[in-house]
């Protein structure tokens, strides 16, 4: 689990008034919500060094925007380590925006466990080089940045080899509902789908509808700036104080368990749903009486409620279904669909081409699919591979397709040379004894007369780009496959 995954930022709202009491005392009320509902919780401070970080001519100004603010609540290092040890007691993760390079240093010397880039600071090119010499994971905000500047910023970090997120924001305070765009989460999990993307919210304090539609969009991370009203302190109008925060937890924890599926890599399907259903199917039942061993066809059945236990429903009839008993006029047929090599490969198919929209791969109309099953239909989703063969001229493409848990053989090749670049799912290749894990985007080459297989645990697609390829060319080490004529171990289609 990513340490990006499923975490609550509380923002310490107006800097939580320049006073470490204060401070503290919300960072205590924000534990409270964190061991209460047992999340990953951080709180996140804002350090900036007032000495250099302000033009000494303004320092003074009553008129520049945020500067009064800022002079009014400052504190020092000593006083900001008070309030990283109180989230530390608290149990939760440590936090801060830094705005320039002392600010950094601070979050260093602290042990700060994350590093917050702040909307403003985003395109601070300065800032973000420190940054991203710490070591530290990074989340950055995105609040005002086109999807131009936010490619910049991921290029930059990645080719830095940073661990990094991403947030949407609208950098307004507080955000309208109509500016939210949280479809933008969709298009930034899409574009960047090697970054835990989150959402930072301004909207009303109250409204938490928008949480949970983040949620629902994709987001990983939820930031809300919080703090605690007094007599003398009053919140702004997109802080929250506790009860409005422990809402808004409540809110997104709710909003997880209805989007979550519970069944990995898969759609859940309850017993009850299935039950449900299976009360609204329609049974077959024989028109006429039919003998043991007679053949049914469509003419012979009729379809209609209800469906019985260990009857056959109206899906499972097909045209030709053997009689293995006599059978009354309008009493229930109780045949079984046989597993076919026909049935099983359509099977897989299905299964391929889900993979490859998944994956978000078209295919175009021209293509010829091989299904290549070393030990016999029966046995391809334990052994075997779906080939796709898209070009076959001087040089040759291929889309190979490994179902979850499939292998396929080891093998060479005398003629062909070829280099596989991984582009969805994972994908476990051994060359020579060599073992090599690839992840999306990884390039292999396998050179003519090397022994290789490959795997994979959740299933994989990858393109295979060689010389030309010839056919009976693959030679395996298993001696079955050896002896076996091509065309007994592949199933060619033309379309799918």
């Amino acid at each position: 689990m990513s340490i990006f995954d499923d975490l609550f930022i509380f923002e310490m709202a107006n800097s939580h008034q320049g006073s470490v009491e204060h401070g503290i005392d919300i960072i205590k009320e924000m534990g409270k919500i964190s061991r209460k509902n047992n999340i990953r919780a951080a709180v996140k401070l804002q350090y900036r060094n007032l000495e250099t970080f302000i033009h000494p001519d303004y320092k003074d100004r009553t008129d520049v925007n945020h500067i009064p603010r800022f002079m009014s609540t400052r504190l020092n290092y000593e006083q900001f380590t008070q309030l990283v040890e109180a989230v530390r007691e608290e149990g939760m993760v440590t936090m801060s925006t830094p705005f320039d390079e002392d600010g950094i240093d601070w979050c260093m010397d602290q042990g700060i466990d994350i590093i917050k880039i702040a909307s403003c600071s985003s395109l601070d090119w300065p800032l973000l080089e420190k940054a991203a010499t710490t070591g530290k994971p990074l989340i950055i905000s995105t609040g005002g940045k086109s999807l131009s500047d936010i490619d910049k910023i991921y290029n930059y970090f990645t080719h830095r080899k940073c661990k990094f997120a991403f947030l949407h924001c609208i950098a307004e305070y507080p955000a309208p509902l109509e500016h939210l765009q949280l479809d933008f989460i969709d298009r930034m999990n899409k574009r960047f789908r090697d970054v835990t993307i989150g959402y930072s919210g301004h909207e009303d304090p109250d409204d938490n509808t928008v949480t949970m539609l983040a949620i629902a969009k994709g987001a990983k991370i939820l930031e809300r700036h919080v703090g605690l009203p007094t007599q003398t302190i009053k919140l702004n109008a997109y802080s929250m104080n506790p009860s409005q925060a422990e809402k808004w937890v409540e809110a997104a924890l709710k909003a997880k368990v209805i989007c979550t599926t519970k069944k990995q890599n898969d759609k859940y399907v309850s017993q009850a749903e299935i039950d449900s259903l299976n009360s609204l199917m329609r049974g077959v039942y024989c028109k006429r009486d039919i003998n043991e061993g007679e053949t049914i066809t469509r003419d012979d059945v009729f379809f209609a409620m209800p469906c019985n236990n260990k009857q056959m429903n109206s899906g499972e009839f097909y045209e030709g279904v053997v009689a293995r008993k006599d059978y009354a006029m309008n009493s229930e047929l109780h045949e079984t669909r046989k597993i076919t090599p026909t049935k099983l490969a359509r099977s897989v198919v299905h299964d391929a081409k889900g993979m490859l929209y998944e994956a978000g791969i078209a295919l175009g109309n021209d293509f010829e699919v091989e299904l290549s099953h070393h030990y016999g239909m029966q046995h391809f989703r334990q052994t075997g591979a779906i080939i796709i063969s898209i070009i076959n001229r001087e040089y040759c493409k291929k889309l190979l397709i490994v179902l979850p848990g499939q292998k396929h053989p080891t093998h060479a090749h005398k003629v062909k040379e070829e280099t596989f670049q991984l582009l969805y799912g994972d994908l476990h290749v051994v060359i020579e004894g060599q073992e090599i894990d690839m992840k999306p985007g990884d390039i292999q080459t396998v050179l003519r007369g090397e022994k290789h297989s490959f795997t994979s645990t959740t299933g994989a697609i990858f393109e295979e780009v060689s010389t030309t390829h010839v056919k009976s060319d693959s030679y395996y080490d298993d001696v079955r496959i050896s002896s076996m004529d091509p065309m007994e171990r592949k199933t060619i289609l033309k379309k799918w």
